[in-house]
């Protein structure tokens, strides 16, 4: 597979790891947009958050998001989750992923 974050996962590319179990990998973007910009990927290839109905493993992400917010200090200042599908929503890696922002102010409504 062609995926580059299937290939941070599988250790083909190296990466700055923040957390890992057996279903999810948490990195630092390469280009954060925040202090703290964490990218928290399922290692189970998914192009497209509508392509599935892993309800549980979605849920995991978001919990371990949280937690790492709590890790990184920015719990109590606040932290955005951000899921982009598709092109136009600002998605430029076919491997469904969320964006943890924190550690500044988050400007609304974004992009």
């Amino acid at each position: 597979m062609d995926c580059i974050f299937c290939k941070i996962v599988n250790g083909e590319i190296k990466s700055a790891k923040v957390y890992e179990d057996e279903d999810v990998l948490c990195i630092k973007d390469i280009n954060p947009q925040a202090p703290v910009h964490i990218l928290i990927i399922p290692k189970k290839h998914i192009a497209k958050l509508y392509q599935t109905d892993e309800i549980t493993l979605l849920g995991k992400m978001l919990k371990i998001g949280c937690d790492i917010a709590e890790k990184e200090g920015i719990k109590e200042s606040g932290y955005r989750i951000v899921i982009n599908t598709n092109r136009n929503a600002g998605q430029s890696v076919d491997h469904i992923h969320f964006h943890l922002l924190g550690g500044r102010i988050l400007m609304w409504p974004p992009g």
